[in-house]
């Protein structure tokens, strides 16, 4: 349920939850004065921590954050040293 801003006749402010399709008070419940509603701006949007972005759920191959886990940069190192070998170093033991 929203709450909602309502300023009584002597210019004090006061907040009560009603559902949205309430009626508007036309008086305070503890006073007994007439009221108007206020416009007021929310609650708005809190962000804590670190959040999410778009990409965390498009690629489950690689972390979100950009960093490694380690593999794919094991496997490059196993495939350069396979490619040397492979290759030959150019050096020779004579």
């Amino acid at each position: 349920m929203p709450t909602y801003e309502y300023k009584r006749e002597d210019g004090t402010i006061f907040e009560i939850r009603q559902g949205i399709n309430d009626e508007p008070l036309a008086t305070c419940p503890d006073t007994g004065q007439k009221v108007k509603r206020m416009i007021s701006g929310g609650g708005g949007v809190v962000y804590k921590g670190d959040g999410w972005y778009v990409t965390d759920y498009k690629n489950n191959k690689q972390p979100a954050n950009g960093e490694s886990d380690g593999s794919s940069v094991a496997n490059n190192e196993t495939n350069n040293q396979t490619s040397s070998a492979e290759s030959g170093s150019g050096k020779s033991d004579d």
